[in-house]
This record gives C-alpha cells, structure tokens and sequence, in this order.
C-alpha cells in the first residue's frame, strides 16, 4: 500500500534521505524512556525543502534545534533509550493527531509553507504512514519491550521552545515543565529545579501540557496510567555544545534522584481535581 501511494504521490523517502524513526541506546537498562518528537529539520530530498527558503528550515517551525543533543545525553545519563522522530514537524508533526490542523500546517508561524499546500488524501496517507506511524510503532515498541519484563516505563518528552513570543514579549523561563494530571515526576522535578540559584522554571508554561493539544505523551503514556512529564527548554540557551551539556546536565541532576525512586513505577490514573 505505502509503494503505491507513493507512487500515486511522486515522490518517497529515498536511500539518501534519513530514516524516519531512530532508536539510541537500545540496549539501555533503565526504565526510563526519552522522546524527541521535534529534534530533526529533515525533509525528503523528493519534497524540494517544501518550497521553503533555506534560512526558514533553520528556524523553530521546522524543528526544535538542540533537543536531539539535550535528550542523547539524558539517554546515555541514565542508561536508557531514546526515540526520535526523522523527519521536521513541517512535513508532519508527530506530536499532533493526523486530523489536527497543524498535523500537516499551511502555515506556520505566519510563513506559508508552500509544500503543503492542496495535499491530496493520499499525499496526506503517505506521510502518515512514511514517518508518522513509524515513529509511533518504535515509541510503542520501547515500552512493549518493558511491560512484557513487567516493568512499568517513564516516559519523558523533550522539546524547545523560543525566547519570545512574536509579538516580541519576553519569555523568562529558562525550562519549562509541562503536565496535566499525573505529578509523580512534574512537581518533584520543579521544586527541584526551582532551587538551583539563577533558574526560572514554569510550571505549565510557557505552554500548558493540553494547550496546544499534544498527541504524543496522551497516547503512550497518560492513558495507560505511566509516569511522565514533557520538559521544555529556551532554545537560546542550547545553541552550543557546552549550553547543551550545561542544561541537560543540570536536568539530569534534578531527575535523578526522581527516577531513581522504586515507588515511581506504578500504573496510575489521575483524574482532575
């Protein structure tokens, strides 16, 4: 089916283009898995960029820069696995349902996305099933792999988010921590962060966990009752090597002493107050 749609499409994922999943650290011990929905700006070499000038494929619509190296070091930190989506959330969002309006944005932060304009149903099909489900299967795999040695899986989700809104008011929140009903991991993971000198945490901000809608973490986690959380990080403060390793250090610091705790790995349903 995949072969001719994308045959029907014209275009498919060649042998030059990047996977559209990746697995690191397969073989990693802890029962921790880490998720980088956005960590990549690829795009098919068939789709032309989108149409997209250079320069826009390097900004926060395409991707969010600097996570993949941020949730890599986490992997290898804790001995656990990490799954990341190939492909940028441009050419489909892998933390938004296939139906939602931005699974596949005509625009996006007010820039027209060229490629993705008047997509047919089945050139809309093919993306879902060339990068969308995959990343969705290798998620579902990871924690498979767990449950069936009867361990319960953490799940915590890495993304960036930009230092200013477009109307140009100031975001000061260095990370963000993002949740909804389950605070096993959230609420510890704040108040530890909240007491290291100079760092501005939000809780629930500058996104709420529902607002935008995400798909990712109410899928495999929140409604099977595993603890999560999804972590946000300024993207001005992860540009370089040593900014990456700064932060993610100091994540690490903060969620050791969370993951560590036996009594996290419980099934849960948490419901609204």
């Amino acid at each position: 089916m995949q072969a001719v749609e994308s045959q029907m499409t014209g275009w498919s994922i060649g042998p030059d283009d990047p996977p559209p999943v990746e697995v690191f650290n397969t073989t990693g011990r802890a029962k921790v898995i880490f998720l980088c929905d956005h960590g990549s700006n690829a795009i098919p070499r068939d789709l032309h960029g989108l149409g997209l000038e250079e320069h826009l494929r390097h900004r926060h619509i395409a991707w969010d820069r600097g996570t993949l190296q941020v949730a890599r070091y986490l992997s290898a930190r804790f001995d656990a696995p990490m799954v990341k989506c190939g492909y940028s959330r441009l050419v489909i969002d892998a933390n938004r349902r296939p139906d939602h309006p931005q699974s596949i944005p005509r625009v996006s932060d007010g820039f027209e996305i060229p490629g993705n304009q008047a997509l047919t149903d089945v050139e809309i099909r093919y993306r879902i099933n060339a990068i969308f489900k995959p990343y969705h299967r290798a998620v579902h795999k990871r924690i498979r792999h767990l449950r069936e040695r009867g361990m319960v899986p953490a799940i915590i989700s890495i993304h960036s988010f930009t230092p200013a809104l477009s109307c140009n008011l100031p975001r000061p929140w260095h990370i963000g921590v993002l949740w909804n009903r389950d605070p096993r991991i959230a609420v510890p993971l704040i108040d530890r962060l909240e007491r290291i000198p100079g760092v501005c945490v939000g809780d629930n901000e500058p996104y709420h966990y529902s607002n935008p809608e995400g798909y990712t973490l109410p899928l495999h986690a929140e409604r099977q009752g595993y603890p999560h959380v999804l972590i946000e990080l300024r993207k001005d403060l992860i540009r370089t090597r040593e900014e990456v390793h700064h932060w993610a250090d100091l994540l690490a610091q903060a969620l050791a002493g969370i993951i560590s705790n036996r009594g996290l790995y419980r099934i849960e349903h948490h419901k609204n107050e």
